[in-house]
């Protein structure tokens, strides 16, 4: 007991507030369980009813308005004594703060009728700061404060910091775009219109004429689109196209599409005469051992080419027209008539007569065709027109124009006929040996190709040439396939 009795003593008590009683009755129990191991179990009833009875004489001052106390430990025996003062401290401000403050009285807006608001001219750093995701929040963060919301506007150099952060990791999860040697320009029109780089690819020739295919960049897992026209040089665009599907499939990409703006072989679909083969399908067969996924085409020379790849390799086949028919519904002409240069074409031109019909309201375009009678590959013997030209604008169209010579012969027989003026539109312009020179001297008011073959200096100086750019259309297709919607409705 004289032990409890000298703890007793070095209590200090002193008026505090009415929040310490239960505090007190705590921390006497704490050095009561403390001191009782220390002293043995003889003292340990003597020593709780001395803390009891102290315990409630602080609660029942408190109760009765006299006050409470507050009891400061200093007792050296005891463990908990030492470090009691500050524990009581940590205690007394940890209930402080969670006190709920009162809340600030509401204020109540009278609404005024009839009071003109003039908005006031924001300064030259408002209209320059640029609002990244929370245009509400207008605070501006303290850096002193560790707790405080981070700022939400940003400079315009962040900006465009953030904007390009965003735009990596948009196509940085999947997309890839690779190009060969076959049209360097498509494919880099391709990448600007759908944001992302051209993938780091090496694609050349060794001295002996071999080709050379190096990807620079990691593919696994990722969606690929290889850009290759197998135009002339047929062959050698052929083959890069091969070994980059090949080394795109052997890095382990998930997919590899292959995109063929022009198709080569593409004329050589079936057996005109014996012991010929069909190159169109061989080509393709090519393709499909090699591990294509997909084939994006414009504008295949017969429909027939898609079936030439087995049903585990769909092929899209893009209608290059409707790239000419807002350039053709621009132009004020006089009873339209859309010309076809052979009867394999009939389907090519109603297409392209309905496209003008459904966009610009044409409903008087009337429809031609020109049998023609080949004497040998690349020469017309005759040509019979079959519908009404007199005193109508006319647009032959075509899936492309190799020597150009078919293309000048119908525009004399349509010219002869009674046509006014007379067009054309081809979605491949290949212009091999005099095409150029031959659409130049000829009668045509205008020849209009698409940019599916890299154009040369002597195309630019044709004034009666015009090249429309199809970047638009396979890169929006491009964009569909990746994201899995629909391309039909490109063409509707």
């Amino acid at each position: 007991m004289s032990a409890v009795s000298t703890f007793a003593r070095r209590l200090v008590v002193t008026k505090a507030s009415a929040s310490n009683a239960s505090l007190f009755a705590s921390t006497a129990s704490r050095a009561l369980s403390t001191q009782s191991f220390a002293q043995g179990r003889s003292d340990h009833a003597d020593s709780a009813s001395v803390f009891a009875m102290m315990a409630a004489a602080a609660g029942l001052a408190t109760t009765a308005g006299v006050g409470a106390a507050q009891c400061e430990i200093r007792d050296p025996k005891t463990t908990y004594g030492i470090n009691a003062e500050n524990v009581m401290k940590m205690e007394l401000t940890k209930r402080i703060s969670e006190q709920p403050k009162a809340p600030l009285p509401a204020v109540v807006l009278e609404p005024v009728e009839d009071a003109a608001v003039v908005p006031s001219k924001p300064s030259r750093q408002e209209e320059e700061a640029v609002v990244a995701t929370s245009p509400a929040s207008t605070k501006t963060a303290n850096p002193s404060d560790p707790h405080a919301e981070p700022c939400t506007t940003m400079s315009p150099e962040e900006a465009r910091l953030e904007a390009a952060t965003l735009k990596a990791k948009k196509h940085g999860g999947g997309l890839k775009l690779f190009s060969g040697n076959g049209n360097m320009g498509l494919s880099l029109e391709i990448a600007k219109l759908l944001g992302v780089n051209l993938g780091r690819a090496t694609v050349s020739s060794f001295a002996d004429g071999e080709i050379n295919v190096m990807i620079h960049e990691n593919v696994r897992g990722k969606d690929v689109y290889i850009i290759q026209p197998t135009c002339p040089p047929v062959n050698n665009n052929l083959m890069e196209l091969l070994l980059m599907v090949s080394c795109l499939n052997r890095a382990s990409a998930r997919r590899v599409t292959v995109v063929i703006p022009y198709y080569g072989y593409a004329r050589q679909d079936r057996k005109m005469t014996a012991r010929v083969p069909i190159s169109a399908a061989d080509c393709a067969r090519l393709l499909e051992s090699m591990g294509v996924d997909r084939v994006i085409a414009v504008d295949l020379h017969c429909g027939q080419i898609q079936g030439f790849f087995g049903p585990r390799v769909p092929v899209d086949n893009l209608e290059g027209g409707i790239v000419g028919i807002d350039h053709f519904g621009g132009k004020d002409l006089h009873n339209p008539v859309i010309v076809s240069p052979d009867a394999g074409g009939v389907y090519r031109a109603k297409k392209f007569k309905e496209g003008l019909a459904y966009k610009y309201g044409w409903e008087d375009i009337g429809i031609a065709m020109i049998i023609k009678q080949r004497a040998r590959a690349g020469t017309v013997d005759q040509m019979d027109l079959v519908g009404d030209v007199k005193d109508c604008d006319c647009i032959i169209v075509d899936d492309m124009i190799d020597t150009a010579g078919t293309l000048c012969k119908a525009a004399d027989v349509l010219v002869a006929k009674g046509a006014r003026r007379v067009f054309a539109f081809a979605s491949h312009g290949l212009l091999s040996g005099p095409g150029n020179e031959r659409i130049a001297n000829s009668k045509l008011e205008e020849c209009v190709i698409l940019n599916t073959i890299p154009s040369t200096p002597q195309r630019s100086a044709n004034e009666k040439l015009v090249e429309l750019s199809v970047g638009p259309l396979l890169a929006q297709t491009i964009f569909n396939i990746h994201a899995k919607r629909s391309i039909s409705a490109l063409f509707k």
